[in-house]
């Protein structure tokens, strides 16, 4: 006689670590400093990953989730120009222009548990609970279901750390740290008995602490070294209780994945894109001390905003453009090789520059940037109108890098992965 046993539905499990790249992790997994990872890669397979252009976390993780670029879900950076203007207005997650992982999910009543996911604020509807990450200013309109607001804060639980309170304040960064940290871990310990097919955890602090202090990492002898490895330890403990949940409930780790959504390096100077426009001639203001991208003259031929995304000051999509559509194509080459040349001390700065026709696909190609100026590990390009140099420092010690982001599986998915990919990847479990 037969025995038929009931099928157990698929579910997966995702643990982000925001900013954290491929070569840090190797270390301090060799090193001990992160045992769960250690673990991980000797059982699994640990792959680099290409983050998104521009590489910052409100379009990596949202190519993450949609499974597209910028050309498609619309969204190109922190900021952009409000339509018919020059004033600045930052995109949410209401300005996302394609399904997220949870919202296919949804569709085949599977239910998602998503904890601290960076760019989906504010909070939509889905099937389950979503807890929206950075940035997100009011707690009420970060999660869903509401109910969910009062449930957080019986958990003490804090959606960011005080960034502007961190940047010059070391020691209460690693307090902020912690209390953030043992916020996301609550929050796990509460979430993870609920009924869900997929779930999410995202830790951001790691991001945090590599802008602030990357020189702590890399320098054995900074006052902050240990306390920056203490905190991977305990990150790592965090991450190694979620996959062993994980691993309990399901009986291996098929379907457990974890991911960076950019690398991260030290910087050796900041790079000013608009001095530099200035400078060659393509940018000029109305004013000696400009305030914002709403000061440039009709004549200025092009502009960028944060951090590399240079737009060209075209006719008919902005209010004082004065470049013809047919003399786009040519003044792109023109800025790309003039850019490709710039050095500091002798060192090339560009490592490569990429045409948006060429890497964006979708509807919404044409309101986003012409360029993106990607540079080399340590020169971190910035889109402030008020720098008068081409380059500078600020108190910022890390930068985001394009090519070096990781992605864990229990199976080796090949070469070249980009974040855009991985949505297919976790969808294919079910």
């Amino acid at each position: 006689m037969a025995i038929f046993r009931k099928k157990t539905k698929p579910r997966v499990c995702v643990i982000g670590l925001d900013g954290v790249p491929h070569p840090l992790l190797q270390d301090l997994a060799e090193r001990d400093v992160m045992p769960t990872f250690k673990d991980l890669i000797s059982s699994g397979h640990l792959h680099n990953l290409k983050a998104s252009l521009p590489e910052i976390s409100s379009v990596s993780w949202t190519d993450f989730m949609t499974g597209t670029n910028p050309g498609t879900h619309g969204i190109f950076g922190f900021t952009e120009l409000k339509p018919g203007g020059y004033d600045l207005r930052f995109p949410n997650y209401l300005d996302v222009k394609a399904p997220a992982i949870w919202d296919k999910l949804g569709r085949k009543k599977k239910r998602s548990i998503i904890i601290n996911q960076p760019s989906t604020y504010p909070a939509r509807r889905i099937d389950g609970m979503l807890v929206s990450g950075f940035v997100a200013i009011d707690l009420a309109k970060a999660v869903y279901p509401p109910a969910l607001k009062s449930r957080l804060e019986g958990l003490d639980y804090q959606i960011d750390i005080d960034t502007f309170r961190c940047r010059e304040d070391h020691e209460f960064l690693w307090k902020d740290l912690a209390l953030t940290l043992k916020g996301r871990e609550q929050a796990f310990d509460s979430f993870w008995p609920e009924d869900w097919d997929y779930f999410e955890f995202v830790i951001t602090g790691t991001d945090r602490v590599q802008h602030f202090l990357w020189d702590a990492y890399q320098d054995k002898e900074h006052p902050h070294h240990q306390r920056l490895l203490d905190y991977y330890h305990e990150v790592d403990r965090v991450v190694g209780r979620v996959a062993d949940a994980f691993e309990r409930s399901t009986g291996s780790r098929e379907n457990l994945f974890l991911l960076s959504d950019h690398g991260f390096t030290g910087i050796r100077q900041e790079v000013y894109l608009n001095a530099w426009l200035e400078q060659e001639g393509y940018l000029s203001f109305k004013s000696p001390e400009p305030q914002g991208i709403g000061d440039i003259t009709p004549e200025s031929r092009a502009f960028a905003l944060d951090p590399n995304r240079i737009h060209i000051h075209l006719e008919g999509r902005y209010p004082e453009g004065r470049v013809p559509p047919g003399e786009k194509a040519a003044l792109k080459q023109e800025i790309s090789q003039k850019l490709s040349g710039l050095r500091y001390e002798d060192d090339p700065v560009i490592d490569r520059i990429f045409d948006c026709e060429e890497i964006y696909s979708g509807p919404w190609v044409s309101k986003g940037p012409d360029l993106i100026a990607l540079a080399r590990h340590g020169f971190d390009m910035k889109g402030s109108v008020k720098k008068k140099a081409v380059f500078g420092r600020s108190v910022l010690q890390g930068m985001h890098t394009w090519d070096d982001a990781y992605f864990w599986a229990s199976a080796d998915h090949g070469p070249d992965l980009r974040i855009s990919d991985l949505s297919e990847i976790i969808l294919k479990r079910f």
